[in-house]
């Protein structure tokens, strides 16, 4: 009896210790956070999975708009929300993996359980008509003969894109000069005005000046090319062992029952093969690739790792931490 009274007593300690999940989770609506204002990419995204994913679990999802502090304030909530399977986040690669270096915030990519990656914007460089090199050899030797001088410019100081030109840089070996803009767009038109020698963007960006003939993609920053531009080489073709791509995906706070983790991630994967899904995100422009949880985990602490040092040479990492 003494046996048996302890066994039991080891198992209720045990339950306490574990989030209540229900038999035959989920047994009401989830809900999921979208750290950025409505309308934007990211809650149109959470918004057509929303919609689908119904089928797929057996509940609705309802979506909960947390703007503020670049996705900061929203991944917060969720990073400190009861880890019972009735609340998660869209995870996004700056409050992710890049936010946290710059101080100030009370979380950090590890604080997360991983669902699954839903997509990525791709990166991709491209030069004007006026730029004296059309191709990424001629672009990369400029860069070398030119130390500092060669300039790129990007959609604003300390984002997913500034970034990658920088981890690129460096990982290249020369020294560029980045021209952070308020916003891809005038990124774009000053290097067409060949103001800027190169500018660095979406493929959803760039596909009509590319088409209007006034930029011409010479390197993606990705491990393959891209269906957009079939004939532009990648980073890795020219011996440049780097990759960079703005994603997003689905977390959840760190801790969550086994049986809400795999139903989760289960009908998230079917949601992303699902092809009224896959037909509303096209005509979106947005660009879905599927990763399971540990897959999507991985590409965030590799890209968390590869941000941390960028942005400690940079000289600005703790930046937002208040001084005493």
């Amino acid at each position: 009896m003494k046996t048996f009274s302890s066994a039991v007593i080891a198992l209720c300690l045990s339950a306490l210790t574990m989030p209540a999940v229900a038999d035959g989770y989920p047994q009401r609506a989830v809900q999921i956070v979208v750290p950025y204002a409505a309308g934007g990419g990211t809650d149109l995204s959470a918004r057509v999975m929303a919609d689908a994913i119904e089928k797929y679990l057996g509940k609705p999802m309802v979506v909960k708009n947390m703007p503020g502090g670049g996705g900061a304030i929203g991944l917060s909530s969720v990073a400190h929300a009861t880890p019972d399977g009735y609340l998660i986040g869209m995870g996004a690669q700056g409050p992710l993996a890049m936010l946290p270096h710059y101080g100030g915030i009370d979380y950090t990519a590890a604080d997360f359980d991983y669902l699954a990656l839903m997509g990525k914007n791709l990166i991709v460089i491209g030069v004007g008509k006026k730029t004296p090199f059309q191709d990424a050899k001629a672009f990369l030797a400029h860069a070398k003969a030119n130390p500092g001088k060669l300039s790129i410019g990007n959609s604003g100081a300390g984002g997913a894109v500034h970034i990658a030109i920088e981890g690129l840089a460096t990982t290249a070996g020369v020294k560029v000069k980045s021209m952070p803009f308020g916003g891809s767009a005038p990124a774009i038109t000053t290097c067409i005005g060949g103001h800027i020698d190169a500018v660095a963007a979406h493929p959803s960006e760039l596909v009509n000046h590319v088409k209007a003939g006034n930029i011409k993609p010479i390197m993606v920053l990705e491990a393959t090319r891209v269906k957009e531009f079939p004939d532009t080489p990648t980073a890795k073709e020219l011996g440049i062992d780097f990759t960079w791509a703005a994603w997003k995906g689905i977390v959840a706070p760190k801790g969550m029952p086994a049986e809400a983790k795999v139903k989760l991630a289960g009908a998230l994967q079917k949601v992303f093969a699902d092809k009224d899904f896959l037909k509303k995100m096209g005509d979106l422009g947005e660009y879905v690739e599927y990763l399971p949880a540990d897959k999507f985990q991985a590409l965030a602490v590799h890209d968390a790792t590869a941000a941390e040092k960028v942005i400690r040479d940079l000289g600005l990492y703790g930046m937002n931490v208040k001084k005493k």
